[in-house]
């Protein structure tokens, strides 16, 4: 096990790598997809199942954890790894994302944001300050910078204001975080679609130097075009021996896209929220397991998939589990979800260590083109 945080890159194909993240809970191999635990669970799952998808790390959510059961009680009980029953590496976002989302319930200023609890309506302060001593009391391995995330489309002098306050949160969050051995922190670079804006947010993080820095603003209404056009040039103003890390994304081809593009670590909702809503995702696109095509269907979702749901069960199965909202409905597609994506990031992984991503790349698509995507 490593003593400190560590990264390095061990082939590139273009502007695509592939390594290991190293720290003293394990190795995180990149580019990696980090399921969401919210609530310190990846809903429908246990941990030791997601462990089995081939996860390295998963994501916890500050906003919610601070809430309830509060990173206090947490912290009493022996921090988040063994309050969850995952004993690996743990990234934790801010908080800021999900606070700014409040809209009519939050107040920000230079201080940072007050809200009211959308549980039961008590009065909290975030900022850059209380994000650190958070994420320290749940025992985070990495720990997310505290900034503000604009929804898009927005001016360009709201994006500014925007990422020039985030970029003096950073700094805050930096001198909060202090000298952490084993513990890495992360910059948020910020400038919504403008490329100037983020080449003055990434100058301002790299002066102010972290363990690795994430493509922020991104995911937010903009559209897939818009996030690769900014994809195209944002990763590169980052410095190259550092992670990159996507946030909220995403959906099969948004995470091959930013991968090509040298993003190392994603991490989305999407597999378990698509898992309990009937929605699992295969090579060829999505299928609707509530359709009633799926009702007398023996086959399992994707015979090519050695997931326990694939083994086991077959579409008809899990179109009635689901229909008569079983909980194992949510249980078995998640899993199958998450495999799934587990299984394209090996993928890509392979594909840049052996020098032939352009064949991977070329071959998901031809997959996804022949299949038929089925809309919820």
């Amino acid at each position: 096990m490593a003593e400190r945080f560590a990264f390095q890159i061990s082939a590139t194909d273009g502007r695509a790598r592939t390594g290991v993240i190293s720290t003293p809970r394990g190795e995180i191999r990149t580019p990696a997809f980090m399921p969401v635990g919210t609530a310190a669970t990846v809903k429908a799952m246990l941990p030791d199942s997601v462990r089995a998808t081939g996860a390295d790390i998963l994501l916890g959510n500050t906003y919610h954890l601070m809430l309830r059961p509060t990173a206090e009680r947490i912290a009493r009980l022996g921090g988040l790894h063994k309050f969850m029953n995952w004993d690996r590496p743990i990234l934790t976002d801010s908080g800021g994302f999900q606070v700014m989302s409040l809209a009519a319930l939050r107040k920000m200023s230079e201080e940072g944001v007050r809200f009211s609890s959308h549980i039961d309506g008590s009065k909290h302060m975030l900022s850059p300050e209380r994000s650190m001593e958070i994420q320290r009391l749940l025992g985070s391995d990495i720990v997310m910078c505290f900034d503000e995330c604009p929804a898009l489309p927005a001016t360009d002098e709201v994006v500014a204001k925007s990422m020039r306050l985030s970029m003096r949160w950073a700094e805050r969050s930096r001198d909060a975080f202090g000298d952490r051995p084993g513990h890495a922190l992360f910059g948020i670079q910020q400038g919504g679609v403008n490329r100037d804006l983020r080449g003055e947010s990434a100058e301002a993080l790299r002066a102010i130097g972290f363990d690795g820095y994430a493509v922020g603003g991104l995911a937010v209404g903009e559209g897939q075009e818009a996030m690769f056009s900014v994809l195209d040039y944002a990763p590169g103003m980052l410095p190259e021996d550092k992670p990159r890390y996507l946030m909220g994304v995403g959906k099969p081809d948004d995470i091959v896209g930013a991968v090509e593009r040298g993003i190392d670590m994603m991490d989305c909702v999407l597999p378990s929220r698509s898992g309990r809503t009937g929605q699992v995702w295969t090579r060829r696109g999505s299928v609707a397991i509530k359709n009633a095509r799926h009702q007398d269907d023996p086959r399992p979702i994707d015979e090519a998939c050695t997931c326990p749901c694939c083994r086991s069960y077959s579409r008809a199965y899990l179109h009635h589990v689901f229909k008569a909202q079983e909980i194992i409905a949510s249980m078995l597609m998640t899993w199958h979800n998450l495999h799934y994506f587990q299984e394209l990031m090996q993928g890509l992984r392979d594909a840049i260590a052996a020098g032939r991503l352009s064949a991977f790349v070329a071959e998901f698509h031809a997959l996804r083109a022949e299949g038929d995507i089925e809309p919820l």
